[in-house]
Parts: C-alpha cells; sequence; structure tokens
C-alpha cells in the first residue's frame, strides 16, 4: 500500500469497525495534550566507501500536542485514533564522527489506530485503561547541513499503551498515558558517498492534558 494513503485507511478502518456494533449509546471521547517523545534509538551502524569504523548517530527526544478519538464500541472497550502536531526529530554523529555534530533533522508524522480496555464502570472518577495497536510513521522535511541528500523509509508496527483517566465533571477530566512504540527505519543519504543505516528509534512516549467526552 502506497505510504500517502495509510493515514486516511486507518480513518476508514476506524469507521468500518464503529459500524459493525449495535447502538448502545456509546460515547466518544476527545483528548488534546502534550506528549514527550523519548528516543532510545538504537542502530547497526553508518556504513559507506571511506566512512571510518565505528560511525553512528543517536536521535534526540521531541516534544508536541496531541490529539486523539476513541469511539466506544461496547462497554469499556474503544476504538482509539492518536494524531499529534509532527515534532521536529533531531540526531547527532556518535563515536568515531562524533566530531560532526547534528547530521540531520526530520518532521515524524505519526498516526495511531488502538483497541482500548477500560477498567471500572461508567461514572467511576479514576478509570485506568490498558491499549494494543498499529502504528504508522513518515519522514517528511528530512535535511542534513551537510546537503546530503537523505530519506528516511516509513515505518509501520505495533503500539501499547497504558493511561489513566481522573474525571472532574460528568463530560470532562484528566488524562496520563505512556505509550511503547515500534518504529524502525532504513536511512540512505547520498552526497559523496553513499551512507545506510537502519534504526531502531525504540521510543516511549509520555502524555498528559484534558479529555471531554460526549
Amino acid at each position: 500500500m502506497h505510504s500517502n494513503i495509510r493515514i486516511p485507511v486507518l480513518v476508514a478502518v476506524t469507521l468500518l469497525a464503529v459500524a459493525q456494533f449495535p447502538a448502545f449509546a456509546q460515547s466518544q471521547t476527545l483528548k488534546g495534550g502534550v506528549i514527550r517523545y523519548d528516543a532510545n534509538s538504537k542502530t547497526n551502524g553508518v556504513t559507506g566507501i571511506g566512512i571510518p569504523g565505528g560511525a553512528d548517530f543517536v536521535v534526540g527526544d521531541a516534544t508536541t500536542l496531541l490529539l486523539t478519538y476513541e469511539y466506544e464500541i461496547k462497554p469499556n472497550v474503544g476504538i482509539e485514533l492518536v494524531l499529534g502536531v509532527p515534532p521536529k526529530i533531531k540526531a547527532k554523529a556518535d563515536a568515531s564522527v562524533a566530531f560532526l555534530g547534528e547530521v540531520l533533522s526530520a518532521r515524524n508524522v505519526a498516526s495511531a489506530l488502538l483497541v482500548n480496555y477500560h477498567f471500572g464502570q461508567k461514572g467511576d472518577a479514576l478509570r485506568p485503561y490498558i491499549g494494543l495497536g498499529i502504528n504508522y510513521t513518515k519522514f517528511t522535511n528530512v535535511s542534513s547541513p551537510y546537503g546530503w541528500d537523505v530519506k528516511l523509509r516509513d515505518s509501520v508496527g505495533l503500539v501499547g499503551q497504558v493511561g489513566v483517566d481522573y474525571a472532574l465533571a460528568p463530560s470532562w477530566g484528566l488524562f496520563a498515558s505512556v505509550a511503547r512504540v515500534d518504529v524502525k527505519s532504513k536511512l540512505v543519504a547520498t552526497g559523496a558517498v553513499v551512507l545506510q543505516s537502519t534504526i531502531d528509534f525504540r521510543p516511549m512516549t509520555y502524555a498528559a492534558g484534558a479529555y471531554y467526552r460526549f
């Protein structure tokens, strides 16, 4: 499937899944807040003609805004679509080439579709939840201060989360969540030589904000 239609497909799958369940006074929830993207990146090194042995780089952390929409398909179970303002991630050279400093930057355009299970009952002030789903990440505005033409392959992987909602009123409250996301990408940088690497971003995300339920 071509990368530029994957996000609409996620939305279509959500709507199709919703249509399969009978009505029982379902609720819908909008969440907005801040999300911290902590990269724990690991690579297989950087290879290319003339590149010194041990050449590597590390990906930095980022913070951005988060927006999610969840539709309750049955009691205690909801389907959640997670979006956000694409954060700018940066990578710095490491090990034998650390002297190069920052070597690339990119926008991390990510979306996720999860099935959540909410513990407790409607009306409970505190409701923990767990979720599992699929994450799609596309990298845009990829650039390098060294003039390389850098390409980062799109990524599709699993995402798991745990979180909690705390009601302040019948329709609104606060939330916090932690997620582990599977994001891997192949990097190809073309300049005087061709550089290659495979990146396992291994990010943990930490989100908090407010929700409105209707």
